[in-house]
This record gives C-alpha cells, structure tokens and sequence, in this order.
C-alpha cells in the first residue's frame, strides 16, 4: 500500500472522512453469512433486500465478502445502483478467503470494484466492526442495522449492536430479518431472558424482526428507541 493509503481498484486502507452533505443518505449495515445455506430462500432475502435499498436509495455497509449471502447482497446491490451504493470492510487477514479459497492477499486484484463496490481493508475485527457501526451512525434518517441469515460472526456482530443500543452509545435501528423462521430461537430467547430477569421489558423491543425486505426498510425508518436503554454519556472528555 502507498503512503496515502490507497490502491488502484477502488480500495483503501484508511477510514474515509465523513461526508458533509446536509442531506444525508441512509446507510444500512448488513450482516450476513459468508455461506448460502441450504435453503435457497436465503440467497433470495439478500438479493430482495438488495432491491429494496436500491428501491429506497440507501447505501449498503458490508463485511466485505465475496461469496456467501454477503457476496449475493453485494454484487445485487451493485448491479442495480452501481460501485458507489456498497462499502465492504474487510481485515486484511480474511481477503485471502475471497476469491474461493485462494491464497492471493492483494485486495485489488480480489475484490472487483464494479462488481462488489467499495472495498476499505483494516488491520482487524475491532476496527472493522467500530468502521462499520461509524458510517451507520453517521448516516441519514432511516440508517440501521440487519442481521440476515448466519452463523457465529453474524450473531456476534448483532449482539454487539444491540448491547450498543441499549448502552446509549447509538440509537439506530437494529433489525432481523427472520427467514424461513431462521431467528425464530433467537426471538424466543429474548422472551426467556425477559421473564428470567436478565433483559429488562422495557429493552426487549431493541431487536426489532421483520419478515420481508420492504419490512426490513419500513421497520428502520419507523425505529422508535427503546425505553429502558441506559442513559449514558460516551462523549470524551
């Protein structure tokens, strides 16, 4: 990588500015399984929920991938909006899993701008994930957060933007979009851990499940922010 950071190919290494517009656009962070599943309904909630924040102009952040749902969201994205619409963050350790399996490190010659979008590489997860979470917050009205289908990545990354929520450290939306019933132990566990006495009732409503793509939009844009989250003040002092 050069000195200032960036490569040809439309990948960067630095964490972009903020943009200045007075009207912001929403950003959606998307997590999502680097597989398919076995059910195709999976691949089909990523490429529907592609269309729908083409439909609305909302830009996408993603993990980066190239295969899996993540990889499917993307390049559907990308196809309808173009390059600009998708942001990946990606740690440079994993790029070498994004082109099936290679053992080819150099993002530029991995990850295709016009096909998957933007691509920022980052030394690890920690700053992958505060990058992401970052541009959300920065993002216009109906900005958020969705959890697709997927395995142990997908549910901590989600886990970790609720506990944010309920921190105060954002206040965006967090929705699931539940296919095929795939959240539905996750819904059932928040309901248990409710009546246990280890989420307090007025923090339940933090997760917030949708059934179909347009759901998923509707549900970020009308986001109301839960009652019991803790008030607190993250600012620097």
């Amino acid at each position: 990588m050069n000195p200032q950071g960036t490569t040809s190919g439309g990948v960067s290494s630095e964490i972009p500015p903020p943009e200045t517009s007075t009207s912001k656009q929403p950003v959606v962070c998307v997590f999502c399984g680097s597989s398919s599943g076995t059910s195709p309904a999976h691949v089909a909630a990523a490429r529907s929920l592609a269309h729908t924040l083409h439909k609305n102009d909302i830009s996408l952040v993603y993990g980066g991938g190239t295969v899996g749902l993540m990889g499917e969201l993307a390049r559907t994205l990308v196809s309808l909006s173009g390059p600009q619409a998708a942001h990946g963050i990606i740690p440079e350790a994993l790029i070498q899993y994004e082109q099936e399996g290679t053992s080819n490190t150099d993002a530029k010659n991995t990850i295709d701008e016009k096909v998957y979008g933007r691509t920022t590489v980052v030394p690890d997860m920690h700053t992958r994930k505060q990058l992401m979470a970052k541009l959300v917050i920065e993002g216009g009205l109906g900005s958020g957060f969705v959890a697709l289908s997927g395995g142990y990545g997908t549910l901590e990354e989600l886990m970790e933007v609720i506990t944010w929520n309920q921190l105060g450290i954002h206040d965006k939306g967090v929705v699931m979009f539940n296919v095929e019933g795939y959240y539905d132990g996750l819904i059932q566990w928040v309901k248990t851990a409710v009546t246990a006495g280890f989420i307090a009732p007025g923090n339940a409503g933090i997760l917030v499940e949708a059934l179909d793509a347009d759901e998923v939009v509707r549900e970020l844009k009308e986001y109301t922010v839960a009652e019991g989250r803790y008030r607190l003040d993250w600012s620097q002092k």
